[in-house]
């Protein structure tokens, strides 16, 4: 009897490590560009070249077989994953950014062997990134940049940054 216990907790802990082991695929991207004809709105929908963007951003992920699509409480967040989550059949989920450490840490968890994107905001972008433990692949995001695409490759505690960019290239001043 103790030996057959024995061999289940072990199989278990290899099952645990195994899965542990599995790659964790995420892409991180900023919202599209917002529409800024309203400076009082503090939730705006996304300007004609931000749904272009959308749409790129659809067009590029697409052949990735995403599993899930995390984004903010924001309109131009949601509104920048729709494309992809409309073609895929994806429900976005969305999550707190103050709360990027926990989302990650489940994440890093529980996604094991997932493909998942992220989207943020010129603020939070470089932080969930340094959440998965690795470092800023640049300095900052400015406020007129929308082309960035960071692909992350997680597994155990080893994270692997690629730094792509998407769209129209971003108007940068």
């Amino acid at each position: 009897m103790k030996k057959l216990l024995f061999l289940l907790l072990l199989s278990f802990a290899v099952q645990q490590t195994l899965y542990a082991q599995k790659t964790l695929k995420v892409w991180i991207v900023r919202h599209a560009e917002k529409d800024t004809s309203n400076p009082k709105d503090n939730d705006p929908t996304l300007s004609a070249a931000g749904a272009e963007r959308a749409e790129a951003l659809k067009k590029e992920l697409k052949g990735q077989k995403i599993d899930t699509i995390f984004s903010t409480d924001y309109k131009r967040t949601k509104l920048t994953g729709f494309p992809l989550a409309d073609i895929t059949g994806i429900s976005m989920i969305t999550y707190d950014p103050a709360n990027a450490a926990q989302l990650v840490k489940s994440l890093k968890e529980n996604a094991g062997g997932k493909k998942v994107l992220i989207i943020g905001h010129s603020n939070t972008v470089l932080e969930l990134i340094e959440a998965f433990g690795a470092k800023r692949p640049i300095a900052s995001i400015a406020d007129n940049e929308y082309d960035y695409l960071f692909s992350l490759t997680v597994k155990g505690d080893k994270v692997d940054v690629k730094t792509d960019r998407y769209g129209e290239k971003s108007k940068v001043e």
